[in-house]
């Protein structure tokens, strides 16, 4: 038996750049529900020219495959039905929710309120959900934005799509580049937020300025959090997050690896006593407060821990 066809595609991507390292993950979660067989691993053999390396099913490069369905793609809010969410849901975040049966079950608990709604994706019959920030059974949501008056989560992902469809594809060689003025975002890539204290001014008292976002980061990164997350070594420390990334280094040789390890190398503990079997490196971001304590949340800074 021959062995089925796989295409290869590769994109740079900043390890210091979480929002980054959570949309390769993105990348890879989409190409397996879009092609198959989706496999990847990071690539810092050479230093100044580090990659994220993806591979699945088909003909057609994984990376152009994605993209192509965020060109197209609509995000709908999923209810489940009998839920005050329906009610509750305002005409100007979008369509109606779509409500579903109770039969066919919901990922976690019916949200207090419509922000964490799950979000799906859809381009004709192909659909990807975007539910992470929901509560799973005690997981960390990752849930870095607080959307005004309620704002929810598939507002800020139909707003995303807004500023890439029509571009996403054509961005297939850098798609972690394409930028675009961004006024609110779920604050995963953090090249657009800033905390204002420590900026010294407020861009919400200078209307003529305005910041550039990176829509696709933001789209992806979310979606790299469906069944993977960060570790937060204190759990009662909001404000910091280790992650950890497995690939190639330099004089090493490539390990294609599949979602299942990707995702459990991201939250890895970073003690020695339980390396992985691969090269990792490990890296902690700290974030802080842009307004009110207990909201929103902003990626300050990254450093990197270790390297094995």
């Amino acid at each position: 038996m021959t062995e089925a066809l796989r295409a290869e595609a590769h994109v740079p991507v900043d390890l210091f750049n979480p929002g980054q390292v959570f949309a390769c993950l993105g990348l890879l979660e989409a190409a397996e529900v879009l092609c198959g067989d989706a496999e990847g691993y990071f690539d810092w053999s050479d230093a100044m020219d580090v990659k994220f390396h993806l591979r699945a099913s088909g003909g057609e490069s994984p990376v152009e495959r994605v993209l192509r369905f965020f060109d197209q793609a609509e995000a709908r809010a999923e209810v489940v039905e009998g839920s005050s969410n329906i009610e509750a849901w305002k005409d100007t975040w979008g369509p109606s929710p779509t409500i579903l049966p109770r039969a066919a079950g919901y990922p976690f608990p019916d949200p207090l309120s419509p922000a964490t709604l799950v979000c799906a994706l859809i381009a004709g019959r192909e659909r990807l959900a975007l539910d992470h920030w929901g509560d799973k059974a005690g997981r960390d949501n990752v849930k870095f934005w607080a959307g005004a008056n309620g704002y929810p989560g598939v507002g800020l992902a139909r707003d995303a799509l807004g500023l890439v469809r029509g571009r996403a594809a054509s961005a297939a060689r850098n798609p972690f580049a394409l930028s675009a003025p961004q006024s609110s975002s779920f604050r995963l890539d953090w090249r657009r937020d800033y905390v204002p204290i420590d900026a010294g001014f407020s861009l919400n008292k200078h209307t003529d300025m305005q910041t550039c976002g990176f829509p696709l980061v933001e789209l992806l990164a979310a979606l790299g959090l469906s069944h993977a997350r960060p570790r937060r070594p204190n759990s009662r420390d909001k404000l910091v997050y280790d992650y950890s990334v497995v690939g190639r280094e330099s004089g090493g040789l490539p390990t294609w690896l599949p979602a299942s390890l990707l995702r459990a190398a991201l939250g890895w503990p970073s003690v020695h006593d339980q390396e992985l079997p691969w090269p990792t490196r490990q890296f902690r971001m700290r974030l802080d407060w842009p307004g009110q304590e207990g909201q929103a949340r902003s990626i300050t800074t990254v450093i990197e821990e270790s390297t094995s």
